[in-house]
C-alpha cells in the first residue's frame, strides 16, 4: 500500500448521471496503483447505514451528514474516498467540504432526459407516475454546484474521458503523481 495523504472525491449529480460508474473505474485504477480506496455510494449506504431514513429533506440531510462523517474519518486515516451521492442541496455539500478538508467536488452533469434513458431501475418513471415522492429532478430540486473543482459532462464524453479528467484534476491538486495515472 502506498503511503499518501487521504482525500475525498465527492461526485454529485442527478440520479443516473454516471457518478458511480466513474467512481468504480477510478477505484480500480487507484487500487491497482496500491492506494487504499473506499467507495461510499448512496444506494449502498442507504441499504446498510441509513435504512431508517426516508427521502424527506430532513432524512436526506441526515443521510449526507452520515456519509460526510464516514468520509471524514476515512480521509483522516489516509484513505482515498470516492463518494457518489446525489447530494442535491448546496448546503450539504458545503458542510461536507468544510468537515472533510481534502475535498474535491466533481459535478457529474447530464441532461435529465438522458438520465431518464439510463435509469435501469425505473425510478424516474415511478416518480413521474407519482409512485415515488420528492424524487430529485422530478418533484424535488437539484441545486447545481456553484464552484466545483471539476465538471464532467457524461452526455458529451465517454466514461474513459470523464475518468481521465478526474484523475488529472486529482493530480493538479497534488493528491496524485503523474506515475499514478499511467
Amino acid at each position: 500500500m502506498k503511503n499518501h495523504q487521504g482525500f475525498t472525491v465527492w461526485f454529485t449529480g442527478l440520479p443516473s448521471c454516471g457518478k458511480t460508474s466513474i467512481a468504480n473505474q477510478i477505484a480500480i485504477i487507484l487500487k491497482n496503483k496500491g492506494y487504499k480506496v473506499e467507495q461510499l455510494d448512496g444506494d449502498i449506504l442507504r441499504e446498510n447505514l441509513s435504512k431508517d431514513l426516508s427521502f424527506s429533506k430532513k432524512d436526506r440531510d441526515e443521510n449526507i451528514r452520515r456519509a460526510t462523517y464516514l468520509a471524514q474519518l476515512l480521509t483522516r486515516n489516509n484513505v482515498v474516498v470516492l463518494a457518489s451521492f446525489i447530494s442535491p442541496y448546496r448546503k450539504q455539500r458545503r458542510e461536507a467540504r468544510k468537515q472533510i478538508k481534502n475535498f474535491i467536488e466533481v459535478y457529474v452533469r447530464c441532461p435529465i432526459d438522458i438520465c431518464k434513458q439510463r435509469d435501469v431501475k425505473g425510478m424516474y418513471k415511478k416518480a413521474l407516475e407519482g409512485k415515488i415522492k420528492e424524487f430529485t429532478g422530478v418533484d424535488d430540486p437539484y441545486e447545481e454546484p456553484e464552484h466545483p473543482e471539476l465538471i464532467v459532462d457524461t452526455n458529451k464524453e465517454c466514461i474513459e474521458e470523464s475518468v481521465n479528467k478526474v484523475l488529472q484534476k486529482i493530480e493538479e491538486l497534488g493528491y496524485l503523481t503523474r506515475e499514478d495515472q499511467e
